[in-house]
């Protein structure tokens, strides 16, 4: 089984993804920690891949499919995935398909995730993390007990540069330009299936659940 999730910033696609590669135990594909591994590695690449993400831009193309065809390759991904945050562009999504018809693969479900845009931009800049043990809070759904502190390490709680409320509406505007013409190509394939992702993250899987064929 091999799934695409689609949704603007704050959707809840990673909530999501998580969910279904738990159930159908399939690994969980996300560029985010293709990404974020290539920069802590401080390599040139993942050098670059930083100046893209803090200025809230989409990593070009070329570099986004090198990294994933080389994921998606592995051992663990043999009997299929669950794709989060990839493609994001059209090109991405063609050189995507390319690979997977040279190796006789096809996607077999598109979920897109759909939220009204002050609900996306309130559920990112809200994301707190711990510098230290990486612990995930939120200023309004899960906050530490002691402001700027996380609760199993005391190591400083910080809001990630690219979660600040500015870089999130830019984030939404390159999703609306760049991302959201997926959702075209991939509805001429007959592939895609909306859901209301303003819902809780329970109903919200229960729905992509009884989609799933």
């Amino acid at each position: 089984m091999r799934i695409l999730l689609i949704g603007p910033p704050g959707a809840g696609k990673g909530t999501q993804a998580e969910k279904l590669a738990a159930h159908l135990k399939i690994p969980r594909i996300t560029t985010g920690d293709l990404f974020r591994k290539a920069v802590q590695n401080k390599s040139p690449l993942g050098l670059k891949v930083q100046s893209y993400l803090e200025k809230g831009a989409l990593v070009p193309d070329k570099v986004v499919l090198e990294l994933m065809e080389e994921r998606m390759a592995k051992p663990d991904c043999k009997e299929g995935f669950i794709l989060d945050g990839f493609p994001r562009t059209v090109g991405q999504a063609e050189g995507l398909e390319k690979w997977m018809v040279q190796r006789e693969m096809v996607l077999d479900q598109v979920f897109a995730l759909d939220v009204p845009e002050e609900e996306a931009v309130l559920r990112i800049s809200g994301r707190r993390q711990c510098s230290s043990c990486g612990s995930a809070y939120h200023t309004r759904y899960h906050p530490p007990k002691k402001e700027g502190v996380c609760d199993p390490c005391g190591g400083k709680v910080v809001q990630r540069k690219d979660d600040e409320e500015k870089t999130v509406r830019h984030r939404l505007k390159v999703y609306s330009q760049e991302t959201a013409p997926l959702l075209h190509f991939y509805g001429k394939k007959g592939l895609l299936k909306k859901v209301d992702g303003s819902q809780s993250p329970e109903t919200v899987f229960k729905n992509i659940g009884s989609l799933i064929k």
